[in-house]
């Protein structure tokens, strides 16, 4: 996992940024969060840099970085925090993820096709035309997660939460929701056709309540 050094600055919580030794890699030490380190500009371009030269990612703390336009296709991140991030017109394919933190980022017209991220949270994130279609997303945290034409097409959601989620003109067609819980999710032009919704949890007293309302092509909004 990321280092926990807290930032330098008097009364800030914020954990320390990532910094990089002489041969370049992930050093252990860090002083400021990116709010308050002196060269934001030089920062973010080691981080780009760093995420651009190498395969394997682990222990990187980019907390509330903006990247735009970076290609991240068969990228591996292990134990890394985007906490508060931003994501814009990122373009991949087979993205994976380990017990990663994504809590509370922005994800903005992005394309991560055939992703597979396990034990790692989206808690509170926002997803605007974002594609996850054809992802193994095992086991992650999505609660109160505000999404926005985007899709999970495809995709293996096993056990994973969409507590409080706000999900509009998004889809989760073909996907494997069994365990999935979307307890006090608000849905608006939601499609689940084809997804097994028998298996998923709508409310604290499990589906059994919606399968009465599934249409004959197994799609509700």
């Amino acid at each position: 996992m990321y280092m926990f050094n807290e930032c330098l600055t008097a009364s800030c919580s914020n954990l320390a940024l990532s910094i990089f030794d002489e041969s370049g890699e992930i050093s252990e030490h860090g002083d400021f969060c990116f709010e308050h380190i002196p060269n934001q500009s030089a920062i973010h371009a080691k981080m780009c840099e760093y995420i651009k030269t190498h395969d394997k990612i682990v222990a990187l703390n980019a907390s509330g970085i903006t990247f735009e336009n970076i290609d991240l296709t068969n990228k591996r991140f292990y134990g890394c925090n985007f906490q508060r991030c931003t994501f814009i017109n990122i373009q991949s394919k087979g993205l994976r993820c380990r017990m990663c933190m994504f809590d509370f980022s922005t994800f903005s017209d992005c394309t991560l096709l055939e992703s597979n991220i396990q034990f790692t949270s989206f808690a509170g994130s926002t997803f605007s035309h974002t594609l996850f279609t054809g992802s193994d997303m095992v086991q992650n945290n999505f609660n109160g997660v505000q999404a926005f034409q985007s899709s999970f097409d495809d995709s293996d959601l096993y056990n994973s939460r969409f507590i409080r989620a706000n999900l509009v003109d998004t889809s989760l067609r073909n996907c494997n929701i069994k365990k999935t819980n979307f307890i006090e999710c608000r849905q608006e032009n939601v499609s689940l056709k084809m997804s097994n919704t028998r298996e998923a949890i709508f409310d604290e007293r499990g589906s059994k309540l919606f399968q009465t309302l599934e249409s004959t092509q197994g799609e509700f909004v």
